[in-house]
């Protein structure tokens, strides 16, 4: 059983700039390459296979070829894929948004909700985001705000820098803003209501669709919780440190100089998305695989021990799998 390489699916919304291909070498011929789904078995966007004995077939159908035992015993919890993991250049903001839980997202839409993670790549200097709001509003000052568009007044824009982490639950009112670029892991979902669109129009040249009334049903009208930040834990050679944790997903920053070594288990498969520098993957019984920055790696659940060896100077990369 071998690690597979992943390309993924892009996404062309009008907010996208050229990062992703410009730094992070993306093969897409969109003129603006707003999201890169590297780990992905939706519907609107699968990532595939990129070489070797399953080159060309979708991650889902490598999935279902190889059988569930991939995925892990600690995913036979969720009836779908649980998770999508995307690199995110927002060159614009994007819309003021929410996303439904499951009760709600499996009713109406018949997909999953989303809790989300995001963690900041880069951004430029004084960049902001939205998450939650200043204080606790009502639903009919909610409605009222927006009908006036005054609803940033009392959103919360927080100021970010590089290595910042931000834990989304669903029905966490959010917008990811200009200059920012962003790893995301979440539900595997791709329900979203927008709430505010600051006027823009999409190439019909009509208004973005807005969805007022399904936000007003799940948006949480108050501040966004806080989520524990963690400190790295250093290690010979490499450090990870715990950016989020929950019954979705759980994601490390792997910071490696020397060599990192790593395990996936029967309990979970692996995901490993390069950041930063290049480096190689090497197992037991399995080809070694060199991974250069924006590379995406799924490791399937019960391949075991395994390194990555940076090759220029070191390697940064985020590590998700599924806990009990």
């Amino acid at each position: 059983m071998d690690a597979i390489r992943l390309k993924p699916a892009f996404k062309d919304y009008l907010w996208g700039g050229t990062r992703l291909r410009d730094d992070f070498g993306k093969d897409c011929d969109f003129e603006k390459i707003a999201e890169s789904w590297e780990l992905s078995c939706h519907k609107d966007g699968n990532s595939v296979v990129a070489e070797g004995e399953f080159e060309g077939l979708t991650l889902a159908e490598y999935i279902e070829k190889q059988g569930k035992a991939v995925l892990g015993t600690n995913c036979e919890k969720f009836e779908n894929f649980p998770i999508l993991i995307k690199l995110i250049d927002a060159k614009d903001n994007l819309s003021v948004q929410v996303h439904p839980d499951n009760e709600y997202a499996m009713r109406v839409e018949g997909e999953y909700g989303k809790t989300e993670m995001w963690y900041v790549v880069d951004c430029d200097e004084g960049a902001t985001l939205l998450y939650g709001f200043k204080h606790e509003i009502t639903k009919e000052e909610f409605k009222e705000r927006i009908e006036n568009n005054t609803l940033l007044e009392v959103t919360n824009a927080v100021p970010v820098h590089k290595g910042d982490v931000f834990f989304i639950r669903s029905g966490t009112l959010h917008a990811i803003g200009k200059g920012i670029l962003i790893a995301e892991i979440q539900q595997n979902s791709n329900t979203t209501y927008r709430i505010y669109d600051y006027g823009r129009v999409g190439a019909d040249g009509k208004p973005r669709q807005l969805h007022i009334d399904k936000a007003c049903d799940v948006t949480k009208l108050c501040p966004a919780e806080p989520y524990p930040v963690s400190d790295p834990v250093r290690k010979d050679g490499w450090s990870e440190k715990l950016l989020a944790s929950c019954e979705y997903f759980t994601v490390h920053a792997l910071d490696i100089t020397d060599r990192a070594w790593l395990e996936a288990t029967e309990k979970s498969f692996v995901s490993i998305l390069v950041l930063e520098g290049s480096c190689v993957f090497s197992a037991r019984n399995s080809k070694p695989i060199e991974l250069k920055k924006g590379d995406s790696l799924f490791v399937p659940a019960g391949l075991g021990a395994f390194e990555l060896t940076p090759t220029d100077g070191g390697c940064k990369a985020v590590m998700t799998h599924i806990d009990e």
